[in-house]
């Protein structure tokens, strides 16, 4: 019997003004993709397409490394896009094959009040198998365990998006208008 979690989270955030809008930021996904996670983590493996190696988790008895080949793209309105194309769970490789993962999410710029935010919504889903010796569980623990576990995942991509992002944003429009007057620090204002 599969066995499903989910978990939703949404980021919104200030961007400061900068002499180049982020719209144009954003229309090289690549540098997003690079903010989601350490450079050690990430490997490109065609012009949309990045394999992101996660840091081990732990579900109930189970140690367990995801390897997510995801789908990253700018749509006309600078929107970056994340779909999932493929997972592997390392570490209990015998549930593969009855394994789902479907990650969806998207990054938009928009304008309010006279100020530039970025505002997303990430949705992670899984649906499992469970191995033997976790069917014997009770089925609420089992879900409320898997489905705070996907929240954290996405939590922790979510902070590092919001410490990362504008940072490299803010570094990039530097060498893009040839200054090194780049202020040590962004104001980061998140919302959420």
């Amino acid at each position: 019997m599969d066995t499903r979690f989910s978990a939703s989270l949404g980021v919104e955030m200030v961007v400061p003004e900068q002499p180049i809008h982020i719209t144009n930021y954003l229309r090289q996904p690549q540098r997003v993709v690079n903010a989601l996670a350490a450079s050690s983590q990430i490997e490109r493996l065609d012009s949309d397409l990045y394999r992101l190696k996660m840091r081990s988790l732990n579900f109930m008895t189970l140690s367990i490394q995801p390897i997510v080949d995801m789908r990253v793209w700018a749509n006309e309105e600078a929107a970056i896009n994340i779909q999932s194309a493929a997972c592997e769970l390392r570490g209990i490789e015998y549930v593969n094959d009855k394994f789902l993962f479907d990650l969806k999410g998207q990054l938009s710029p928009c304008q309010q009040h006279g100020e530039t935010y970025l505002k997303g919504l990430a949705n992670l889903a899984v649906a499992v198998e469970l191995p033997p010796p976790l069917t014997f569980m009770p089925r609420p623990l089992i879900e409320t365990t898997g489905n705070g576990l996907l929240l954290s995942v996405l939590t922790t991509v979510k902070q590092r998006l919001m410490q990362q992002l504008l940072t490299d944003y803010r570094n990039w429009v530097a060498v893009q208008v040839g200054t090194n007057s780049v202020q040590d620090s962004v104001v980061l204002k998140p919302l959420n």
